[in-house]
């Protein structure tokens, strides 16, 4: 068994959408408040604030501010402990130090079973005396263990539920596939085929530059411009959702169809500093894409095999080995001077992958040229 997030969009009542903007405002008064004091702590006396001492500072910060007993006392606790998680992954050099959370970016609280129930195929949370109006697009496999429900800058509710499932293994396929990805097509197959590129972000740029002067030309506070806000940010939801929705469509594919896929392990975080193709790598979803491989394959019992970013790719004839040192970007087709064999670039990359990934399988080989 293994747990999974089922996330559903859904349509809060007045009343609910009160309680929400309450309790969205509480949680980030208590982890930004609590952040400020650990932060001071640390660089002023050098001192580091443990878990139990913010919680029980959480207890005179109730005393102080008597607004943040209008929530459940869950979605406070739930707060200090994800902070807390935020904080180990800065020590352990995992991700930078905690920010405070803004008031216009998005908002999110999480529950545990203490403050949710789910009773004949609808949720209740604590405060509230009605159900969620969910949209349920399919059936949770089992009572969830934790809820997050967050709103977004376009003003949309979603509510996720943690729940347990058990993977069920795909029949075993003879296929395997290396791929290579790219900006003209987000990915290249050894069998020649090539995904193109929608470019989602092209798509909507002249809109989403005209309502963002749009919104440059409003006053700030004023109504007119928090609603030329919520344009723009609806526009940006309508990308974003565009672009996972191709992303999971191009990866379930590639995994119902092979029982190997082999990829090439990207830096996409030094790739995006490049300024003139930051744009368009973040377009094309590399790393979303990668991720979205690796967790669709253990759970399909599938296997994912990731070649060196350093190994020559592109510069090494699927046929008889020979490495052409100089092969410029902007050359797209070669020939092989060896064994005069033609060669698209990115097919000729994405045969070398997947042979290069097959070997390393078979050899057990990690982190030498191969990392599976």
């Amino acid at each position: 068994m293994t747990k999974r997030a089922y996330k559903y969009r859904f349509y809060p009542t007045p009343e609910q959408e009160m309680l929400l903007a309450r309790s969205f405002g509480c949680t980030r008064f208590v982890y930004n408040n609590t952040l400020r004091f650990r932060t001071d702590a640390f660089y002023k006396d050098g001192q580091a604030v443990s878990h139990s001492e913010a919680e029980k500072r959480l207890v005179s910060l109730k005393s102080e501010f008597p607004f943040l007993t209008d929530v459940s006392s869950v979605i406070l606790q739930q707060t200090l402990r994800d902070q807390q998680e935020a904080f180990k992954n800065f020590w352990a050099g995992r991700a930078k130090y905690p920010k405070f959370k803004k008031k216009h970016s998005k908002q999110s609280i999480r529950l545990t079973k203490a403050a949710f129930i789910v009773r004949h195929g609808q949720l209740f949370i604590a405060k509230s005396k009605e159900p969620l109006n969910i949209r349920w697009s399919r059936e949770i496999p089992s009572e969830p263990s934790s809820i997050t429900i967050s709103k977004d800058r376009a003003g949309r509710y979603f509510v996720s539920m943690l729940c347990e499932f058990e993977a069920k293994p795909m029949p075993i396929s003879n296929k395997t596939v290396g791929i290579d990805l790219g900006l003209t097509d987000l990915f290249i197959t050894s069998d020649g085929k090539k995904s193109g590129n929608p470019r989602h972000t092209r798509r909507y740029e002249q809109k989403l530059a005209h309502l963002q002067r749009q919104l440059a030309k409003k006053q700030k506070g004023s109504n007119n411009r928090a609603k030329a806000k919520l344009k723009v940010a609806r526009l940006h939801a309508k990308i974003a959702d565009c672009r996972m929705d191709a992303t999971h469509k191009a990866s379930r594919k590639l995994i119902n169809d092979n029982q190997v896929v082999c990829v090439e392990s990207l830096n996409v975080k030094g790739m995006i500093k490049n300024s003139k193709l930051a744009k368009h790598i973040a377009d094309a979803n590399w790393g979303e894409f990668v991720r979205q491989l690796k967790y669709k394959a253990e759970w399909a019992d599938r296997t994912v095999a990731e070649i060196d970013r350093f190994f020559p790719s592109s510069k090494r004839c699927s046929c008889c080995g020979f490495v052409n040192e100089s092969l410029p970007l902007f050359i797209r087709e070669w020939d092989c001077p060896e064994c005069k064999t033609h060669h698209d670039r990115d097919i000729n990359a994405a045969k070398n992958i997947r042979t290069t990934g097959l070997v390393g399988l078979a050899c057990g080989a990690t982190g030498t040229g191969i990392a599976a």
